[in-house]
C-alpha cells in the first residue's frame, strides 16, 4: 500500500516500543526490555542476558576488516552490555548467517575472533546456529552474572556526577578515514574494525555505588539521553578541558572537523557512561564529564541544550 507506514517512518526506538508494548509480566523477569540487558531470576543468582546483531554492509565491510576483526567486534557489542549492568560475562551463543560462496576459512577465522574477545573477559563460546544468508550476519547473545544489584539506566539522581570510562570518538574517526579511502592513522582505523571496551570498569562502577550506567554504542549524547529519559533527570556534559588524542586531532585537522563532534556523537567505541553519588569515590578509569540535575529529560553540552540526541539510528535512511 502506498500509504503504509514503514520502519523508516517509525524509527528504531519507536519500533522497539511498539514490539515490547504489552508484554506479559513474568515474575522470573527482574528487568525486561529497555535497559542494556534483561535480568532473569534463576534457581541460583540472577543472570544478565543480551543480544546484538551485526550485518555486513551496515556494521562492517569485509574489504575493511579481517574475519577476526569482525568476530571481535560482534562479541564486544554484547560483552559491553553485560559490563554496563555491572556484570561479568560468562558465555556467548552465536547465530551465523553467510552466503554459500563465503570462504570457509573466513568463517573459521571469524569464530576465532569471537573466542578471542570472549576470553578477554573469561567468557566462552558455548553454541549457536549456522544458516545461509544473502550477506554475512552475526547474532551474538551474551549471558553473565552480576557482582551485586544490576546497575540500571533509571537510577540517576539530581546531584550525582556523570563519568565515562573508555574511548570516545575513535571508531567514528576511523570510519570517516575508511570512508575516504585512507588506512591511517592505524589506531583510529583499528578502533572502527574492533573496539576496546573497558569491560572491567562495569563491575568496578557497580561496587563503587554507580546509580545508573549504559554502554555507549550509539554515541555519548544519544546514550546519555537514554539515562536522562529513564531516570527523569537532566544531564549536563562539560567538554571544557577534554583532551583530544593526537591521532584524532590530526585526522580532524586534515578534514576540518571539530574532533569533539566525533567524541560526542560517534558510536561503537563501547565506552561506559555512569552516574555516581557526589560523595562516592569515582573508580579508575572513569573520569568526570558532567553532572545530574533535576528537570528534563534533557541533555546539555557546555550549557547548550541539545535539540537532537545525535548518534546512530537504524531505519533512518
Amino acid at each position: 500500500m502506498a500509504d503504509e507506514v514503514t520502519l523508516r517512518d517509525t524509527g528504531e526506538f519507536a519500533l522497539i516500543s511498539r514490539i515490547t508494548d504489552g508484554l506479559a509480566a513474568d515474575p522470573r523477569v527482574l528487568v525486561g526490555p529497555g535497559d542494556d540487558t534483561a535480568i532473569l531470576e534463576t534457581s541460583g543468582s540472577p543472570i544478565a542476558v543480551t543480544c546484538d546483531v551485526l550485518v555486513e554492509g551496515r556494521h562492517f565491510r569485509r574489504d575493511w576488516s579481517t574475519a577476526i576483526d569482525v568476530g571481535r567486534k560482534a562479541a564486544a557489542a554484547s560483552l559491553a552490555d553485560i559490563a554496563a549492568m555491572g556484570g561479568q560475562a560468562t558465555s556467548l551463543v552465536v547465530g551465523f548467517g553467510a552466503p554459500a560462496d563465503l570462504p570457509t576459512a573466513w568463517a573459521v577465522e571469524c569464530t576465532a575472533g569471537l573466542r578471542e574477545e570472549a576470553s578477554a573477559v573469561g567468557a566462552s563460546l558455548v553454541g549457536g546456529d549456522v544458516v545461509e544468508a544473502p550477506v554475512v550476519m552475526l547474532s551474538v547473545t551474551a549471558l553473565g552474572s552480576l557482582v551485586g544489584a544490576a546497575v540500571l539506566r533509571s537510577g540517576a539522581q539530581p546531584g550525582d556526577v556523570l563519568a565515562v570510562a573508555g574511548r570516545l570518538g575513535w571508531a567514528a574517526a576511523g570510519l570517516a578515514l575508511l570512508s575516504r579511502g585512507f588506512r591511517s592513522p592505524k589506531a583510529l582505523v583499528d578502533a572502527h574494525r574492533f573496539p576496546e571496551p573497558p569491560y572491567a570498569a562495569g563491575p568496578l562502577a557497580a561496587q563503587a555505588g554507580a546509580t545508573a550506567m549504559i554502554d555507549v554504542s550509539d554515541g555519548l549524547v544519544a546514550d546519555a539521553w537514554h539515562i536522562a529519559e529513564a531516570s527523569g533527570v537532566a544531564l549536563d556534559i562539560d567538554t571544557t578541558g577534554w583532551e583530544v588524542p593526537e591521532p584524532m586531532s590530526a585526522a580532524a585537522s586534515a578534514y576540518h572537523v571539530d574532533p569533539r563532534e566525533w567524541m560526542l556523537t560517534g558510536g561503537e567505541d563501547h565506552a561506559l557512561l555512569a552516574t555516581f553519588p557526589a560523595v562516592a569515590a569515582i573508580p579508575e578509569p572513569f573520569r568526570v564529564i558532567g553532572r545530574v540535575r533535576a528537570g528534563g529529560p534533557e541533555i546539555t553540552v557546555d550549557g547548550i541544550a541539545q535539540q537532537s540526541s545525535g548518534g546512530f539510528r537504524h531505519f533512518s535512511g
